[in-house]
């Protein structure tokens, strides 16, 4: 049975300060509990509705045949744990990744301050989907483990690595001496079809609202654009992400 200390300790990990400070974060529903299982991310411990548990042995069996600890909460309880008002009666306290040393891939994705989480999460995800493993996020962009990237994510959090926090600029620096180019998408920029990237290539993408900064076009090698057919002002950067990666992975 949970203590009173245990269960405000763990509801505590849904304040951001608390997920840094103890590099633990909790996640929501039965297929990105299982997606971390999965991947071997290091579980603390699973937390179950009495509702939940009653009807998902196969779930209990599997929590117990990798020495899983879990607990079964009360339903008040539970909720204490979630951040959605009607949770499915599973989530799970696993530790954070420590900060990458280096950056491996040919593709990288960076963003510039993009605030919302629910993007964070659907980038994570469309990256997920075109064979990106890794980000780049600036001080300005919302945090990877905020439940609601986590949502978003649908369980792609699990396959990528990340970098936060960053002084964007000074890494795409680095990155650029280290035989990097840097694509930046903008309103106002090369059309993205007429485009050839670089084999060792970083995509950027901005706040929508605000576009690149200057210290980010001035860092830049080019300056890609989607070009525009019909009235609407600009595309949901998670959108516009998803058609960029769209033509240019895997090439």
């Amino acid at each position: 049975m949970i203590s009173k200390n245990d269960l405000k300790y763990y509801s505590s990990l849904l304040q951001k300060k608390h997920r840094l400070d103890e590099n633990k974060f909790i996640v929501e529903g039965k297929k990105v509990v299982e997606e971390g299982l999965e991947n071997n991310r290091s579980c603390e411990v699973v937390f179950l509705s009495k509702n939940f548990d009653e009807s998902n042995p196969e779930f209990i069996s599997r929590l117990k045949s990798q020495n899983i600890p879990y607990e079964i909460l009360k339903e008040k309880e539970f909720q204490k744990l979630c951040d959605t008002v009607n949770p499915q009666g599973v989530a799970a306290v696993f530790y954070g990744r420590k900060k990458d040393i280096e950056l491996k891939s040919g593709l990288i994705v960076a963003l510039e301050n993009i605030s919302d989480p629910g993007n964070v999460g659907t980038i994570i995800r469309s990256c997920d989907w075109f064979g990106i493993k890794e980000i780049i996020l600036s001080e300005g962009c919302a945090e990877v483990y905020n439940p609601k990237t986590i949502r978003a994510s649908m369980g792609s959090i699990f396959h990528l690595s990340f970098f936060e926090n960053t002084k964007l600029i000074n890494e795409l620096t680095g990155l650029k001496r280290g035989g990097y180019k840097i694509y930046s998408t903008d309103l106002n920029g090369k059309n993205l079809f007429q485009t050839k990237v670089n084999e060792k290539s970083v995509i950027v993408f901005s706040n929508e609202s605000n576009g690149a900064t200057e210290e980010l076009i001035n860092i830049s090698d080019e300056i890609i654009s989607i070009p525009k057919y019909g009235r609407a002002e600009s595309l949901n950067v998670a959108s516009a992400l998803a058609v960029v990666l769209s033509q240019i992975s895997g090439k």
